[in-house]
């Protein structure tokens, strides 16, 4: 009879995120059920059912001999065995088990990149097993657990000094979901929200892209060039770098959305960390989405009618246009003390 280890909540960590669950290890190789192995690779138990099938029917494996029933694993009465391994919430029907082969295979229909790591993440797992006959998790066990009272203290007092700096209402917010317990800047997920934050923030306020708004607003013919702010103001001059950014065209009213916005994000964050709610890169997305639409403000679908690059171009066309009526109109300190040296000398 074979014989079964359950090793508990491994945290498999990848570059989208991490997934903590349940592994057996036995019959020399490692089996997950089809509720992880679909967190694994982000989909449906019902889709991980469908490639196994095809699988089977390809003759690529046999099904016997790589899948097994949480029932026929409670027949075994191996000591970790218990009830919970049988799904309730489905009046007691079993779950279905995979051993490595048959998920590698399976992540190999779905994500070959993810497949990859995952294996090269569980022969660690099963070498670490063969060798001492127990396995682990550093990740979990570090400071006697993942989510214990010192991460959430140091996570609040992190939050907290993210919201009484001086960064950008974007970077605040790219800064908080930096804080992710599975965060990774190389992650597809990350690359997403750091491309679409602003947008998201900007749109929700104004309707429009930050680069609708900087190719509709820029008008070398409006005074100032249609900027309501710029690096300078409100007397100095402005320059190329000014017109380029789209928080500098927004109204009055938009201004003061936008920053009671990001202001009731950041509370957001913090009664989150103070409540002890671990958050991962995928829950800030989903947190940052739903925020915006709680608030009952528009939500950002696509990519919008222009691109960056080409709202760019239409502003540094414009402000070149404008610099000639700027240089002739605008006084320096240095002209306004002539001029006030002159008043004087022709007194």
């Amino acid at each position: 009879m074979v014989e079964f280890k359950l090793v508990e909540k491994l945290l498999y960590q990848s570059e989208e995120g991490s997934v903590e669950g349940e592994f057996i290890i036995g019959d020399d190789t490692l089996w997950a059920s089809q509720k992880v192995i679909a967190e694994i690779f982000g989909t449906s138990t019902q889709n991980i059912s469908k490639h196994f099938s095809n699988i089977v029917q390809d003759g690529e494996l046999n099904k016997n001999e790589v899948s097994l029933s949480s029932k026929k694993l409670f027949e075994e009465k191996s000591e970790f065995i218990n009830s919970e391994l049988i799904n309730s919430k489905k009046g007691g029907r079993p779950q279905i088990w995979y051993n490595l082969d048959a998920i590698i295979s399976i992540g190999y229909r779905i994500n070959s990149k993810e497949a990859t790591q995952f294996r090269k993440w569980s022969n660690a797992i099963l070498k670490q097993y063969m060798v001492k006959g127990f396995v682990l998790d550093k990740e979990l066990l570090k400071k006697g657990g993942r989510f214990t009272k010192d991460y959430f203290e140091e996570l609040l007092e992190e939050i907290r000094e993210i919201r009484s700096s001086e960064r950008r209402f974007n970077q605040k917010i790219t800064d908080i979901y930096a804080t992710s317990y599975d965060y990774n800047f190389e992650s597809e997920i990350t690359k997403e929200f750091f491309a679409t934050v602003q947008n998201k923030l900007i749109y929700a306020v104004s309707e429009k892209t930050a680069a609708e708004i900087i190719s509709e607003r820029s008008d070398s013919d409006k005074p100032h060039m249609g900027l309501t702010s710029w690096s300078k103001s409100p007397n100095g001059k402005i320059i190329q770098s000014d017109v380029v950014i789209a928080k500098n065209y927004l109204k009055e009213k938009e201004l003061k959305l936008l920053n009671t916005l990001v202001d009731g994000f950041l509370t957001l964050a913090e009664n989150r960390a103070m409540r002890k709610i671990p958050t991962s890169m995928a829950d800030w997305k989903n947190v940052l989405d739903s925020y915006i639409t709680l608030n009952e403000l528009p939500r950002l679908l696509d990519k919008g009618k222009i691109s960056s690059k080409e709202a760019k171009e239409i502003a540094k066309s414009e402000y070149e246009k404008f610099r000639v009526k700027q240089d002739k109109t605008f006084e320096s300190d240095f002209d306004k003390m002539i001029k006030e040296i002159k008043r004087i000398e022709g007194k």
